[in-house]
């Protein structure tokens, strides 16, 4: 799995901190931007996140380049209906002969399992293959392809959707594989927002999860 931030707002903290001043003075935009200081820029995020005045979070806006992960996890991301996505098409790229995918763990550390998953893999790769030798379209031999194959795929989303995203995905109960794309991406984005996503995750960083009986019981870990 590669999860990098490709790009993101130009001091996308000094943007939300703009923005909300913005609201409630008289100053032209450009004064409002002279007066900021780091210290202040500081200080307005903290309130903003305390208040829960998320709106302006909206400005702030970062893009990941996300590799080596499943169909099963795009089909899960692609669900944040207020984020960009971009992802690698099986109708027009031909999967490679051996394609690449991904094996859970739980699968893998058990030697007799893990030789039915790879072998099964593996058929279905002969399987496509043979397809796209009998003049199969692509977009009709990917039909046969398992949700474990690898796949590639551009997130863009804004600060407030982010939030959102962690809070969902950095979760102890959700799916593995998403959680460790979430949670890499958290790392990724406090260091360019430390202030913005300090207390980003699931709602056990902040409080008592509201899971109830669903509760995994752990508090959440960022390692």
């Amino acid at each position: 799995m590669k999860v990098r931030l490709i790009n993101y707002t130009k001091n996308p903290e000094r943007i939300v901190a703009q923005s909300a001043r913005l609201c409630y003075s008289a100053l032209d935009i450009e004064e409002l931007e002279e007066k900021l200081t780091d210290e202040s820029i500081t200080k307005l995020i903290k309130k903003i996140m305390r208040l829960g005045h998320y709106s302006v979070l909206e400005h702030a806006s970062f893009t990941f380049a996300i590799e080596g992960i499943s169909r099963v996890t795009t089909h899960q991301l692609v669900r944040h209906r207020m984020a960009s996505f971009s992802q690698q098409s099986q109708r027009y790229v031909r999967m490679r002969k051996e394609f690449p995918y991904i094996i859970p763990e739980s699968i893998a550390k058990d030697e007799k399992l893990a030789k039915i998953y790879k072998d099964k893999i593996k058929e279905l790769d002969k399987i496509y293959n043979k397809f796209l030798k009998h003049k199969i379209a692509a977009e009709d031999a990917r039909y046969i392809l398992p949700q474990a194959v690898e796949t590639k795929i551009i997130i863009t989303a804004n600060a407030r959707e982010l939030l959102h995203i962690f809070e969902l995905r950095c979760c102890n109960r959700a799916q593995w594989e998403i959680r460790e794309v979430a949670k890499t991406m958290l790392n990724e984005v406090k260091i360019i927002a430390p202030n913005i996503f300090e207390n980003a995750g699931p709602p056990c960083v902040r409080g008592p999860c509201p899971e109830g009986e669903l509760s995994c019981g752990h508090p959440w870990s960022k390692d």
